[in-house]
Protein backbone atom coordinates (compact mmCIF):
# COMPACT_ATOMS: atom_id res chain seq x y z
CA UNK A 1 0.00 0.00 0.00
CA UNK A 2 1.24 3.73 -0.88
CA UNK A 3 0.92 6.46 1.57
CA UNK A 4 -2.26 7.43 -0.98
CA UNK A 5 -3.68 4.36 0.10
CA UNK A 6 -3.21 4.41 3.62
CA UNK A 7 -4.89 8.44 3.36
CA UNK A 8 -7.91 7.56 1.72
CA UNK A 9 -8.65 4.74 4.19
CA UNK A 10 -9.66 8.34 6.67
CA UNK A 11 -10.19 10.75 3.73
CA UNK A 12 -14.24 10.93 4.18
CA UNK A 13 -16.52 12.33 0.86
CA UNK A 14 -16.02 15.50 2.04
CA UNK A 15 -12.32 15.61 2.08
CA UNK A 16 -11.55 15.78 5.34
CA UNK A 17 -9.34 13.52 7.11
CA UNK A 18 -10.12 11.68 9.94
CA UNK A 19 -8.83 9.09 12.14
CA UNK A 20 -9.74 7.29 15.27
CA UNK A 21 -9.10 5.02 17.42
CA UNK A 22 -10.55 3.24 20.31
CA UNK A 23 -8.67 4.92 23.62
CA UNK A 24 -10.64 2.75 26.37
CA UNK A 25 -11.15 -1.09 26.22
CA UNK A 26 -14.34 -2.39 24.25
CA UNK A 27 -17.08 -3.75 26.41
CA UNK A 28 -19.53 -5.14 23.53
CA UNK A 29 -23.24 -5.80 23.63
CA UNK A 30 -25.31 -7.76 20.80
CA UNK A 31 -29.05 -8.04 20.14
CA UNK A 32 -31.25 -9.82 17.91
CA UNK A 33 -28.81 -12.71 17.49
CA UNK A 34 -29.45 -16.65 19.00
CA UNK A 35 -26.75 -17.69 21.12
CA UNK A 36 -24.80 -18.89 18.30
CA UNK A 37 -24.22 -16.42 16.06
CA UNK A 38 -23.73 -14.41 19.57
CA UNK A 39 -21.02 -16.22 19.71
CA UNK A 40 -19.23 -16.06 16.23
CA UNK A 41 -19.57 -12.33 16.69
CA UNK A 42 -17.92 -11.94 19.75
CA UNK A 43 -15.47 -13.83 18.67
CA UNK A 44 -14.31 -11.90 15.83
CA UNK A 45 -14.71 -8.99 17.71
CA UNK A 46 -11.88 -10.73 20.15
CA UNK A 47 -9.98 -11.11 17.64
CA UNK A 48 -9.64 -8.39 15.54
CA UNK A 49 -9.32 -6.28 19.13
CA UNK A 50 -6.19 -8.57 19.67
CA UNK A 51 -4.98 -7.95 16.40
CA UNK A 52 -4.95 -4.02 17.25
CA UNK A 53 -3.15 -4.81 20.04
CA UNK A 54 -6.03 -3.34 21.98
CA UNK A 55 -8.14 -4.75 25.21
CA UNK A 56 -11.66 -6.14 25.73
CA UNK A 57 -13.25 -5.83 29.11
CA UNK A 58 -16.29 -7.07 31.25
CA UNK A 59 -17.86 -3.74 31.64
CA UNK A 60 -17.11 0.16 31.17
CA UNK A 61 -17.32 1.68 34.37
CA UNK A 62 -18.64 4.89 32.64
CA UNK A 63 -20.61 3.35 30.00
CA UNK A 64 -21.31 -0.24 30.74
CA UNK A 65 -21.34 -1.02 27.37
CA UNK A 66 -19.51 0.87 24.79
CA UNK A 67 -20.16 -1.22 21.80
CA UNK A 68 -23.33 -2.12 20.86
CA UNK A 69 -24.28 -4.03 17.62
CA UNK A 70 -27.88 -4.67 16.82
CA UNK A 71 -29.49 -7.01 14.08
CA UNK A 72 -33.19 -6.83 12.86
CA UNK A 73 -35.33 -6.99 10.00
CA UNK A 74 -36.80 -3.49 9.57
CA UNK A 75 -35.62 -0.22 9.91
CA UNK A 76 -39.20 0.49 11.62
CA UNK A 77 -38.52 -1.81 14.27
CA UNK A 78 -35.57 0.34 16.09
CA UNK A 79 -37.90 3.82 16.81
CA UNK A 80 -39.53 1.02 19.08
CA UNK A 81 -36.70 0.23 21.09
CA UNK A 82 -36.28 1.80 24.46
CA UNK A 83 -34.04 4.01 25.01
CA UNK A 84 -32.55 4.19 21.70
CA UNK A 85 -33.77 7.70 20.82
CA UNK A 86 -31.73 8.96 23.51
CA UNK A 87 -29.01 7.54 21.99
CA UNK A 88 -29.35 8.60 17.88
CA UNK A 89 -30.29 11.90 17.46
CA UNK A 90 -33.64 12.41 15.30
CA UNK A 91 -33.80 8.33 15.31
CA UNK A 92 -36.97 7.85 13.53
CA UNK A 93 -36.44 10.40 10.14
CA UNK A 94 -32.92 8.25 10.33
CA UNK A 95 -34.91 5.44 10.15
CA UNK A 96 -37.41 6.67 7.63
CA UNK A 97 -34.07 7.81 5.55
CA UNK A 98 -32.09 4.51 5.66
CA UNK A 99 -35.32 1.96 5.00
CA UNK A 100 -35.78 4.63 1.83
CA UNK A 101 -32.23 4.07 0.84
CA UNK A 102 -32.69 0.24 0.95
CA UNK A 103 -29.54 0.47 3.70
CA UNK A 104 -28.43 -3.01 4.75
CA UNK A 105 -26.18 -0.91 7.45
CA UNK A 106 -25.28 1.99 9.73
CA UNK A 107 -22.91 3.14 12.04
CA UNK A 108 -22.35 5.67 14.69
CA UNK A 109 -19.51 6.78 16.56
CA UNK A 110 -19.27 8.77 20.09
CA UNK A 111 -15.79 10.33 20.71
CA UNK A 112 -13.61 10.94 24.29
CA UNK A 113 -12.37 14.81 24.52
CA UNK A 114 -8.90 13.70 22.97
CA UNK A 115 -10.48 12.32 20.03
CA UNK A 116 -10.55 8.54 20.86
CA UNK A 117 -13.40 6.69 20.48
CA UNK A 118 -15.43 6.08 23.31
CA UNK A 119 -18.79 4.26 22.06
CA UNK A 120 -20.05 3.02 18.93
CA UNK A 121 -23.34 1.44 17.57
CA UNK A 122 -23.94 -0.69 14.68
CA UNK A 123 -27.60 -1.50 13.19
CA UNK A 124 -27.34 -4.31 10.61
CA UNK A 125 -31.00 -5.07 8.64
CA UNK A 126 -30.34 -8.45 7.64
CA UNK A 127 -31.78 -8.72 4.48
CA UNK A 128 -31.76 -9.35 0.82
CA UNK A 129 -28.11 -9.92 -0.10
CA UNK A 130 -26.87 -9.41 3.96
CA UNK A 131 -29.08 -12.07 4.49
CA UNK A 132 -27.07 -14.78 2.42
CA UNK A 133 -23.88 -14.16 4.15
CA UNK A 134 -22.55 -16.34 6.29
CA UNK A 135 -22.11 -15.76 9.54
CA UNK A 136 -18.56 -15.52 10.43
CA UNK A 137 -18.03 -13.43 7.11
CA UNK A 138 -20.13 -10.73 8.77
CA UNK A 139 -19.08 -10.81 11.97
CA UNK A 140 -15.01 -10.34 10.75
CA UNK A 141 -16.28 -7.81 8.09
CA UNK A 142 -18.10 -5.68 10.61
CA UNK A 143 -15.24 -5.99 13.36
CA UNK A 144 -12.77 -4.83 11.42
CA UNK A 145 -15.19 -1.61 10.91
CA UNK A 146 -15.83 -0.86 14.08
CA UNK A 147 -12.36 -0.63 15.64
CA UNK A 148 -11.38 2.46 14.04
CA UNK A 149 -12.70 5.49 12.00
CA UNK A 150 -12.87 4.85 8.57
CA UNK A 151 -13.92 7.03 5.98
CA UNK A 152 -17.39 6.40 4.39
CA UNK A 153 -15.69 5.86 1.13
CA UNK A 154 -12.82 3.11 2.67
CA UNK A 155 -13.99 -0.24 1.13
CA UNK A 156 -15.54 1.44 -1.60
CA UNK A 157 -13.36 -0.41 -4.15
CA UNK A 158 -10.95 -2.43 -1.19
CA UNK A 159 -12.46 -5.64 0.56
CA UNK A 160 -12.18 -5.94 3.77
CA UNK A 161 -12.01 -9.47 3.54
CA UNK A 162 -9.68 -12.01 1.55
CA UNK A 163 -9.85 -15.87 0.61
CA UNK A 164 -6.28 -17.61 1.73
CA UNK A 165 -6.10 -20.96 1.06
CA UNK A 166 -10.03 -21.14 1.06
CA UNK A 167 -10.49 -19.49 4.12
CA UNK A 168 -11.79 -16.09 4.18
CA UNK A 169 -9.33 -13.96 6.56
CA UNK A 170 -9.30 -10.22 6.77
CA UNK A 171 -7.50 -8.55 4.16
CA UNK A 172 -3.73 -8.26 4.94
CA UNK A 173 -3.40 -4.64 4.17
CA UNK A 174 -6.33 -3.72 6.21
CA UNK A 175 -5.36 -6.05 9.06
CA UNK A 176 -1.54 -4.69 9.04
CA UNK A 177 -3.47 -0.89 9.07
CA UNK A 178 -5.08 -2.17 11.79
CA UNK A 179 -1.82 -3.14 13.57
CA UNK A 180 0.01 0.02 12.44
CA UNK A 181 -2.79 2.84 13.88
CA UNK A 182 -2.90 1.18 17.04
CA UNK A 183 0.46 1.38 17.86
CA UNK A 184 1.09 2.78 20.73
CA UNK A 185 3.64 6.06 19.47
CA UNK A 186 0.92 7.01 17.22
CA UNK A 187 -2.04 9.16 18.64
CA UNK A 188 -5.52 7.83 18.58
CA UNK A 189 -7.25 10.17 16.61
CA UNK A 190 -5.85 12.71 13.40
CA UNK A 191 -7.33 15.21 11.60
CA UNK A 192 -3.78 15.74 9.43
CA UNK A 193 -3.57 13.46 6.64
CA UNK A 194 0.34 13.46 7.89
CA UNK A 195 -0.94 10.41 10.10
CA UNK A 196 -0.99 8.69 6.93
CA UNK A 197 2.66 8.96 6.50
CA UNK A 198 3.25 7.32 9.53
CA UNK A 199 1.17 4.73 9.61
CA UNK A 200 2.62 4.41 6.07
CA UNK A 201 6.18 3.82 7.76
CA UNK A 202 4.95 1.07 10.38
CA UNK A 203 3.11 -0.39 7.76
CA UNK A 204 6.34 -0.95 5.28
CA UNK A 205 8.78 -1.73 8.90
CA UNK A 206 6.11 -4.84 9.74
CA UNK A 207 5.80 -6.47 6.00
CA UNK A 208 9.83 -5.99 5.07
Amino acid sequence: MTPDDIAALFTHADGSYHFARWGRPIVPVVFGVEDQTLSVLKGAIEAVVTLAGHKMAETDAELGANLMVFFFRDWAELPGVPGLDGIVPDLAPLCDRLAAQKASHYRLFRFDQNGSIRAAFVFLRIGGDLAEVPAEYLALSESAQMICLWSDTAFAHRAVLSVQDGKVVLNPQIAAVIRAVYDPVLPVASTEATHALRVFARVSVAQA
